[in-house]
């Protein structure tokens, strides 16, 4: 599967699934946290970062999320992480537009 296809199947699993609709990121979601969520997926720590708390991107959790399904999504591979931060970035260009 294409990239595009496997972000289109992730974020209408995010719809369907968890029910994590426009609706709700408009109520749930306003301060950015789908865009800071993509950005701590993506996130690769160095390993000679001085601080060891930057050593972890769940240091990136998002205001108002669940600990343990953030820490799950961290945990999955680069590709599943680079999969969801594209749903993620699909879901707050949603939310922003139906804002307005």
């Amino acid at each position: 599967m294409k990239g595009i296809e496997l972000i289109a199947q992730e974020r209408s699993e995010q719809i369907e699934k968890h029910n994590r609709t426009i609706d709700n990121d408009v109520l749930l979601n306003n301060e950015r946290q789908l865009a800071i969520a993509a950005s701590g997926l993506l996130y690769e720590p160095e390993k000679e970062d001085a601080i060891p708390a930057l050593q972890s991107r769940y240091i990136f959790q998002p205001y108002g999320w669940d600990t343990k399904i953030w820490e799950k999504m961290c945990e999955k591979s680069y590709k599943d992480r680079l999969v969801i931060a594209g749903a993620l970035i699909a879901a707050e260009i949603d939310r922003i537009t139906k804002q307005g």
